[in-house]
């Protein structure tokens, strides 16, 4: 039921032999095509075996389903966008979904929106202290780690230390810290970032908790997701066990210190825009966003833009075509019309090729909006936007 933990493995020696934590995830996601709940996983792999390169995949047969096993923390592939665009927010296909907490939180805010259809879907979220940008993390692995980035075979993230694997079996540690006040680490919005369990999905899997490398902690959080683990138990898909208390409270402690790791890079991001006049805060904005090339890549990645014909489009009469920089009204109107709803997943801030600080001023926003409404983005399907700034007829995905 929903609120269960297990302390779980896969029982497939394949999966045993290729996965991390207990190979988990990639079991349920197998078992989900195999018993017919779902028609396809939507999960993330490495092309071309390149592990800065992770992209989304639509699987039909259960046997491709550990290509996508192991995590890639040098990828952040837009999930919920993709869901949305390309396979009709799950209108027509019953899919398995893997996601981080940012990409469960943006498909239940387009879930909202009636742009996914939640009932065709089973989320199995992912535990996630943050990802990596690709180009800058090869760049780390040769000047920080002094290692060949292709040597690489696995990452993680804990207590503020980034480890990182080797092919000969070698590990190296950094501090997480020290290594992104030099630049380096994680994406901005993941060093703030506050939700590292993914509790709005129907599962939620992850290492904290557990003693070793062979096994995976799994808490149900959803009624539906209970018959499923339920049945992945019983046919032997997964082996599991009761999680001690000692485990339980080991997961709840490092979720905290992740929590408060993240709380202090938000006090020391914005320290300096608190300590402006208004005046100054209005000019330093206004000076980022004189290098807009009004290119619409912030517009086009963020998943919560979900209008059929936006008002940015200078047919629409509010920005004037072809002038750059745009007025910045083109800026301020992006970023008013998704505030309450952005769930710092920094795929705005990713796409923008001025490299504008997109991200942290919508997050300024949000946090704010969060104290006045009590809304936290993406948490609860049933829990409203606190502010509707779209026409009802652009809301469906019929519209025109």
């Amino acid at each position: 039921m929903k609120g269960d933990m297990y302390i779980a493995h896969s029982t497939d020696k394949e999966i045993l032999e290729k996965a991390e934590y207990g190979g988990v995830v990639t079991s349920l996601l197998k078992f989900a095509l195999e018993s017919g709940k779902v028609d396809a996983v939507l999960a993330v792999k490495a092309r071309d075996g390149n592990r800065y390169d992770g992209v989304p995949v639509l699987i039909t047969k259960p046997e491709e389903v550990i290509e996508t096993t192991g995590a890639l923390h040098c990828a952040s592939p837009n999930i919920a966008r993709f869901l949305k665009e390309y396979l009709d927010g799950a209108s027509d296909l019953k899919i398995a979904v893997t996601v981080k907490p940012c990409d469960a939180k943006a498909i239940i805010e387009l879930a909202k929106r009636t742009q996914i259809d939640l009932n065709n879907l089973l989320l199995i979220g992912l535990n996630c202290t943050g990802t990596l940008p690709p180009a800058k993390a090869t760049t780390m692995m040769k000047v920080e780690f002094e290692v060949d980035p292709n040597d690489v075979v696995a990452e993680d993230i804990e207590d503020n230390k980034l480890t990182i694997r080797l092919k000969d079996g070698t590990e190296k540690e950094k501090n997480l810290t020290e290594l992104e006040e030099r630049g380096y680490g994680r994406r901005e919005n993941c060093r703030r970032c506050e939700t590292n369990i993914p509790v709005m999905a129907d599962i939620t899997c992850g290492k904290w908790g557990t003693t070793d490398n062979n096994t995976t902690f799994i808490e149900v959080c959803s009624e539906r997701a209970s018959d499923f683990i339920t049945a992945a138990i019983e046919t032997g898909k997964i082996k599991v066990e009761q999680p001690s208390s000692d485990a339980i409270e080991t997961r709840s402690k490092k979720d905290e210190a992740a929590i408060e790791l993240a709380r202090q890079w938000q006090e020391k991001d914005f320290a300096s825009l608190k300590e402006m006049s208004s005046d100054e805060r209005q000019n330093y904005w206004s000076e980022q966003f004189s290098r807009c090339i009004k290119c619409y890549g912030c517009r086009d990645a963020c998943p919560i833009c979900y209008c059929k014909h936006c008002y940015l489009e200078a047919d629409r009469g509010l920005v004037t075509g072809g002038e750059v920089p745009p007025d910045i009204i083109f800026p301020m109107v992006r970023s008013f019309h998704v505030m309450d709803s952005c769930v710092n997943c920094g795929q705005c801030q990713d796409a923008c090729t001025m490299e504008l600080p997109l991200s942290r001023l919508i997050f300024m926003l949000n946090r704010e909006l969060v104290s006045i409404f009590n809304y936290e983005p993406g948490m609860d399907v049933e829990q409203l936007p606190p502010l509707k700034t779209v026409p009802n007829q652009e809301l469906s995905r019929s519209s025109a």
